[in-house]
Formats: C-alpha cells, sequence, structure tokens
C-alpha cells in the first residue's frame, strides 16, 4: 500500500515538467489525481503513464488563474473521488530573462495570474474540502525570488508573495488541521530547458550556484520532497520552505 492510498490530489500545470514529475511520485504512492493546464491535449497525453502507475486521474483544463477555473478543478476532485486532501499550486507561466523595463502589462498579468492568482484562488476554493480532510497544500516559490534574478522581477516578486501567503495562512488555517508549505526547486523542467537553449550560458552560471554541481529530476528529485509534505510523516511542519535544490539557495 503506497503512502498516499486513498486520498486525491488535485495538481496544478501537471502536463509537463515538475508538476509532472510529483504527479507520477504520488501515482506510485497510491494518490487519485486532478491534473489542470491550459494545455488539453498535453494533460490528456499524460494521463496513459499516470494510469499505469495506478492512479485514476481526471484532466480539468483551463487557465488557473481564473477562480471560476479553480472551482472547476476543485469540484472535479470532490465528483470523482469524494475528498480533496492534497493541493499542489505548480502552474506558473512566465516571460523569462525579460528586463524590469522591457516588461509590459500583458507579461505583468501573466505572469502574477498564472502563479500567485491562481495559488489563491485554488486554496481558497480548496479550503471547505481540506477542513474536512485536514489537508496539505504544497505551494512552489522560486530561487528568483529568494535570491533575486536579473530578467525574472516579476516572476520573483510573485514566487514571494506566494511565499508570504503561504506563511499567513499555515497560521490562519493551523487550527484547521491544514498544514501549508512551500518548496523552491531546481530541476531540469521542460521550461529550463527551454530557456537554456535560447541563454545557453546561463546554465552553466545557474550549475556553479548548485553545491551538488546539477540540476535536479523533477520525478526523482523534486517529487520525494512534495510526497514528504503530502504525506503524514509532515504532520507537523507547516509554514515552511524547503529548498529542494542541491544547495542553491540556503535560508
Amino acid at each position: 500500500m503506497g503512502r498516499l492510498s486513498g486520498k486525491a490530489a488535485l495538481i496544478t500545470g501537471a502536463g509537463q515538467g515538475i508538476g509532472l514529475g510529483i504527479a507520477r511520485t504520488f501515482a506510485r504512492e497510491g494518490a487519485n489525481l486532478v491534473i489542470t493546464g491550459r494545455d488539453e491535449a498535453k494533460l490528456k497525453g499524460v494521463v496513459p503513464q499516470l494510469e499505469a502507475l495506478g492512479a485514476k486521474v481526471v484532466v480539468c483544463a483551463g487557465d488557473s488563474g481564473l477562480r471560476a477555473n479553480a472551482g472547476k478543478a476543485v469540484q472535479a476532485a470532490i465528483d470523482a473521488f469524494g475528498r480533496l486532501d492534497v493541493l499542489v499550486n505548480n502552474a506558473q507561466a512566465l516571460t523569462p530573462g525579460t528586463p524590469l523595463e522591457a516588461l509590459d502589462e500583458e507579461a505583468i498579468q501573466l505572469t502574477m495570474g498564472s502563479g500567485f492568482y491562481a495559488t489563491l484562488w485554488h486554496m481558497l476554493e480548496a479550503l471547505p474540502h481540506l477542513k474536512e480532510s485536514k489537508g496539505s497544500v504544497i505551494n512552489l516559490g522560486s530561487r528568483e525570488g529568494i535570491m533575486g534574478g536579473a530578467g525574472f522581477a516579476i516572476y520573483g516578486a510573485g514566487k514571494e508573495a506566494i511565499r508570504g501567503l503561504s506563511r499567513s495562512a499555515a497560521r490562519e488555517w493551523g487550527p484547521y488541521g491544514i498544514r501549508i508549505n512551500v518548496i523552491c526547486p531546481a530541476a531540469m523542467s521542460d521550461a529550463a530547458k527551454a530557456y537554456f537553449e535560447v541563454h545557453p550560458e546561463a546554465k552553466d552560471i545557474y550549475v556553479k550556484d548548485i553545491c551538488l554541481g546539477y540540476f535536479g529530476d523533477p520525478e526523482d528529485d523534486i517529487g520525494p520532497a512534495a510526497l514528504f509534505l503530502a504525506g503524514e510523516e509532515s504532520r507537523y511542519v507547516t509554514g515552511q520552505t524547503i529548498n529542494v535544490d542541491g544547495g542553491q539557495a540556503m535560508l
């Protein structure tokens, strides 16, 4: 029996990268899944591999930055599985490597909407059901917010907003038995690969900051940290930021 057997998890941005890595880890441990993202075809494309790992999977495509879509995703979990135990807010779109002075309103709204607002809306929509399950919320932060990265000003600001939201929610929702934590990963995700193809010189700079000398794998390195925060082993952990980044950023 897996560590998440009988539990239901909602993972945003699960069609690729870190979201998919976490989804695969959860599936291996017995969780049933609702996966969301903008690209329905991409989501449906990963369903067979998640089902092969033993999960029942529901696809709920849409813009995570809209509260109505967050509500639909949460309701999909309740309709399919009768419960919601774990919420992973991973979805994030951005325009990487863009100087602050070059950002336009559209890029700012895209970044904040897909990240901070999507996290906020999913947390609020999930709250009634997480109260029942005494569940876990896992939000995704970034070293770009902690350390400050040139070309990532709005992205970093949004990720720090998520960390602030998570700390306050941990205090407010602790009496309900709900835990809220943040993972700041360094992983060779699809988005990271695309960025380094355009900015090859940046890869060596990033790797030099990683004590262990390599980018993590979304499933093998980031997935286990999310599994820890989702399961009973972390029942006394809340309001924390865990850097799963090989020693890139240290708090």
